[in-house]
C-alpha cells in the first residue's frame, strides 16, 4: 500500500507523461496515460484494502476481511478521514458478532469520523442501539433507532428496526 500522498504524486507523474506524449505527437499514448492516472486518484479516495475487505464481508468471510484490514498498519496517517471511518466501521461489524464492547467503540469512532453513505451510518447506529438495549439504556437506544430509521431511506432495515422496537417494549 502506498501512502496517500504518494498516490497523488504517481498520478501527477502519469499525467505529466501523458502531456509529454501529446507534445511528441503520440495522441493515443497520451489519452491512455491520462485515463490511467484515474486509478491512483480513485485509490486516493477509496483505499484498496478497505474495498477488498468489503468484498470479503459480502461473502461472509470475516477472516479474509480481517486479513485485508491487517495490511493497513497505521490508519491515522495512511487513510483520509472517511477511510478511517470505514476502517472502524468494518472492524465494528466484524467484532459485533463476538465482542460487543470493542464493537461499540469502533462504531462510535466510525460515526465520529464520518461515513459517506447514509445506509452505512444507519447500520452503525442500529448496532449501537442494540448495544445500548443490551445494557438497559432505553433512551439512548430509542434515539439511535429513530436516527437509524431516518437514515434508512430505502427501508432495508425496516424489519430489524421494528424487531428492536418490539424488544424494547419488553424491557
Amino acid at each position: 500500500m502506498f501512502h496517500r500522498n504518494i498516490k497523488l504524486i504517481i498520478a501527477g507523474l502519469i499525467i505529466a507523461t501523458g502531456i509529454w506524449q501529446f507534445t511528441e505527437g503520440n495522441i493515443g499514448n497520451g489519452i491512455f496515460l491520462i485515463l490511467l492516472s484515474a486509478i491512483p486518484i480513485f485509490l486516493y479516495f477509496k483505499n484498496e484494502f478497505i474495498l477488498l475487505a468489503f468484498l470479503k464481508l459480502r461473502k461472509q468471510d470475516f477472516e479474509g476481511a480481517k486479513k485485508w484490514l491487517a495490511y493497513i498498519k497505521n490508519p491515522e496517517t495512511a487513510l483520509v478521514q472517511k477511510q478511517q471511518g470505514y476502517f472502524n466501521y468494518l472492524h465494528g461489524i466484524m467484532l459485533s458478532q463476538t465482542n460487543i464492547n470493542q464493537a461499540e467503540k469502533y462504531f462510535k469512532k466510525a460515526i465520529e469520523l464520518g461515513l459517506s453513505m447514509d445506509m452505512d451510518l444507519a447500520v452503525a447506529k442500529l448496532n449501537l442501539a442494540g448495544v445500548a438495549m443490551t445494557r438497559r439504556r432505553k433512551l439512548e437506544a430509542t434515539s439511535l433507532l429513530n436516527e437509524a430509521k431516518k437514515l434508512d431511506k430505502q427501508n432495508m432495515l425496516k424489519d430489524q428496526i421494528t424487531m428492536m422496537k418490539e424488544q424494547m417494549k419488553k424491557i
